[in-house]
């Protein structure tokens, strides 16, 4: 095949060899292209050859297809390689991988409740199946319960909104994606406790920002130090998120620690916090929950993430909300829009009935918190028990994350050396048959997570089986 293109007096040739053709002699091609000359550019001539090349090109793979097969472009976006993926996620399916094979593995990785959702709740769902309620629901989710969502944080949290300033998202997950992408730039720095939530450095990844994490200490229970977060705020610190109760280690924020925090907060204009208040109801007196919007001065400072996940046992239905100043809400409105649009229908007929239940989701939620109380006192004794274990007793939430970092460097016969978080996990799941998550995961390579949200049983024969694997080991480090 050969091709020649004229397109003007004045003419400049360029030959080329087509990229997209073997070595078969019998496919070769020989090209001539006439593009203006460099003394006569103009935009329309540049166009123009910029097109007829474009033509050539398609040409070229289309004669090449009959003799060489044309290889799809894999390649990633640069900003989707710079994120991790969830280890939370990846070691859940994992253990539901072997379980489905029929390995009796306890599973106490994810972070959901083993109750069903209430019942007040479930019915409230079905009944909108049968009533109809199926349709698109308005983006930044129903009237009614944007309403019913100012009126639990002005009664409970002490913090006044309109139903303007709150955008219903399919989790609340969702919520604090879209708040990084609305109020973070490339180059902004986030700045994020450790042990944090795993995807919480990821999320300021996909916003091309750079997450600055500041470690905290088990001995003052895994809180952070006022004069660490200080000490890190420069011109380009954006946004600092905290979670309280926390994930992964069930730490609350003491009310007077956060007026620390919030006098920092209030010297940086351009600083603004992420309050992560998912746990909120799962706390154990006398710990105490404090929304940081609450505080003196900082309505203006903060976005408030809350959801319906945890506390109501809703995991599956895919609900959480984001409240703040109209500006920011309004712009985490415009990500959904172009993104979700609104969230279920459904599920914000059961989120109606879950707010409908009482302050603090009434006797409901107070009977889960209590079961949980039960199994994370269990374990704190059972496990504070064990040699080389170092605990931070929760207060909230109901994970235990536990410094197990004593056993470290130790080599066992037919499974090799434990050097870390990962490899104690993956030493406890092929030993003991329990999946637990890694520390590093979330910031802290000492520790491990456990998730306390299964039954008391459960729990208790995770622990034999988990001591029992331990048994034959030693601290290779004194405690």
């Amino acid at each position: 095949m050969a091709i020649s293109l004229h397109n003007s007096t004045n003419i400049s040739r360029v030959g080329f060899a087509s990229p997209f053709l073997g070595s078969n002699s019998a496919s070769k091609v020989s090209i001539s292209v006439s593009l203006p000359s460099f003394s006569n550019l103009s935009f329309k001539s540049v166009e123009t050859s910029r097109q007829q090349l474009y033509r050539i090109s398609a040409m070229l793979k289309a004669e090449s297809s009959s003799s060489d097969q044309v290889k799809v472009d894999i390649s990633l976006s640069p900003r989707v390689n710079s994120v991790k993926p969830s280890k939370t996620v990846a070691i859940t399916d994992h253990a539901t991988a072997l379980a489905q094979a029929g390995v009796p593995v306890i599973r106490l990785a994810a972070g959901e409740p083993d109750f069903d959702t209430p019942a007040i709740i479930a019915e409230a769902g079905i009944n909108a199946i049968r009533e109809g309620y199926t349709r698109y629901s308005p983006n930044a989710g129903t009237l009614e319960l944007r309403t019913a969502i100012c009126h639990k944080l002005k009664e409970e949290n002490g913090i006044s909104y309109t139903p303007d300033q709150i955008v219903v998202s399919n989790g609340a997950k969702q919520s604090i994606l879209q708040a990084v992408l609305a109020v973070c730039s490339p180059g902004d720095e986030v700045i994020i406790p450790a042990p944090y939530w795993v995807s919480y450095p990821e999320m300021a990844r996909l916003a091309d920002a750079t997450p600055v994490i500041l470690p905290t200490l088990i001995s003052d229970n895994f809180l952070l130090d006022p004069e660490l977060l200080e000490s890190n705020i420069t011109e380009k610190s954006r946004l600092l998120i905290l979670c309280s109760p926390s994930n992964p280690t069930g730490s609350v924020y003491p009310k007077k620690l956060l007026e620390k925090i919030a006098e920092i907060v209030a010297k940086h204009p351009r600083l603004l916090v992420l309050s992560d208040e998912i746990y909120e109801h799962i706390i154990y007196a006398p710990a105490t929950h404090t929304s940081f919007a609450s505080l003196p001065g900082m309505w203006e400072w903060t976005l408030t993430v809350n959801g319906f996940s945890k506390a109501f046992a809703m995991t599956g239905w895919r609900l959480g909300y984001i409240a703040g100043p109209k500006n920011f809400i309004a712009a985490c409105n415009k990500i959904q829009s172009q993104s979700t649009s609104g969230a279920s229908s459904i599920a914000q007929k059961a989120g109606v009935a879950a707010l409908g239940l009482g302050y603090a989701g009434g006797e409901v939620v107070s009977t889960m918190v209590k079961a949980f109380r039960e199994r994370r006192d269990f374990l704190v004794k059972s496990f504070g028990e064990l040699e080389g274990v170092k605990i931070s007793e929760p207060q909230g939430a109901f994970y235990l994350f536990i410094d197990f970092s004593s056993y470290y460097g130790i080599e066992v016969e037919g499974f090799g050396k434990i050097e870390n978080s990962e490899s104690l996990c993956r030493y406890l799941l092929d030993k003991g048959q329990v999946a637990l998550v890694p520390g590093d995961a979330f910031g802290d390579d000492s520790c491990i997570r456990i998730s306390y949200a299964a039954s008391l049983t459960t729990l208790q024969a995770s622990f034999e089986r988990i001591k029992k694997a331990l048994i034959s080991l030693r601290p290779a480090v004194p405690v």
